[in-house]
Formats: structure tokens, sequence, C-alpha cells
């Protein structure tokens, strides 16, 4: 397959389990649930401790773009591994990998796309990059810093408030159309759209 043949790997970081569903930290998951509404499909368990939905984002006809839409199924400090076994087994290179995850140094609902970077303390990124080198695309979820002296750790292990919950909905659909947007118009598009 050539690389022009190759799908997309959207992958949403987050924490497998109930308790984890309306984390700050799995906000990752919540576009990638979307993104799944908008494929129409449901994710199913993939070998690579993912669980994965096959299909096409974008307008119908040519500008959609094949995609292969992931959520680890290890916890987030252990993400490297299901998705350097997803780009293994799905042949994707590394420049048509794109994670989305929660990204504290951003003020909450603020996107920010890029390419590349440090992993800025996120224990998923960190993983990810360990394993594959820093060359893919980000979609970062502004989600704040915590208040007074709460510790980061507590903090992205809590559900969003009640004020930030009334605005989630809109957020997570406009990262979704920024996942779409860098697929079929490419970074700098996306960026000059959705870099608020």
């Amino acid at each position: 397959m050539s690389d022009a043949d190759a799908p997309w790997l959207v992958v949403g970081l987050g924490n497998p389990g109930p308790e984890y569903a309306a984390n700050r930290h799995n906000v990752g998951f919540m576009v990638a649930d979307l993104l799944a509404g908008r494929i129409g499909g449901k994710f199913r368990a993939h070998r690579s401790r993912a669980q994965v939905l096959e299909g096409r984002l974008g307008a119908p006809g040519p500008g959609s773009r094949r995609v292969v839409l992931a959520r680890p199924m290890s916890y987030m400090n252990l993400s490297g591994g299901p998705v350097t076994a997803l780009r293994d087994f799905y042949k994707v290179p590394l420049e048509r990998l794109v994670v989305v995850h929660d990204e504290l140094d951003i003020d909450y609902g603020v996107l920010r796309l890029k390419t590349g970077g440090g992993d800025n303390g996120h224990n998923g990124l960190k993983s990810i990059t360990k394993s594959l080198g820093p060359g893919y695309h980000r979609v970062r979820f502004g989600i704040g810093r915590p208040p007074g002296r709460m510790p980061v750790a507590d903090f992205v292990l809590k559900d969003f408030s009640a004020a930030e919950r009334k605005e989630l909905d809109y957020f997570v659909d406009r990262a979704a159309d920024a996942v779409e947007c860098l697929l079929v118009d490419g970074l700098e598009r996306a960026q000059g759209t959705y870099n608020s």
C-alpha cells in the first residue's frame, strides 16, 4: 500500500471504564465517539488493545478521507502500545496519525492544532512519543489549569464542572469539525480556522 492509499489513524485519548467516562482526561474519547456517530458505525474490539471503527470522514465523494478511528483500551499512560500496534496493523505513515487529547495549558474549550512538539507532562502523549517519536498531529482540547492548589492528577480525573458541561457538547462538536478539516483540507487550513 502506498502512502497515498493509507488511511488516517485518528486516536482519541482517555481511560477505559465507566468511572472515567465524563472526566476531563477523557475528552479525546468524547470527540472519537462523536466522530463515530458521523461515520455511522460502532466501535469494535481490535487485537491491538483498542476499540476501532473504520469508515470515511468529510463530504461524500472524492473529498472524503479513509479513516481508522480508535480509542485505546489501555490506561492513558500506556497509550503508546495500542497506538503503535494500530499504526503497524493499518500501515499508517506517522504524518497521518492524529491524536486528540486534553491540554492543561490552554483555556477551557479552546483548540490548538499542531504537528510535533513536546508532551507537556501529558502521560498519553509521553507514551505515544516514546513509541513513535513526536512527528504526529495533535488536536489539543483546552481544559484549563486546576483551581487553587488542587493537584493536576486530581483535576484531570474529575468530571467537567456543571458550568463547563453547559458548553461541552458545542466544544466537542467543534473539535470533531477540526479533525475533519485537518484530514480533508490539511493542517494549515485547520489551524487558520480552529486555532482560536
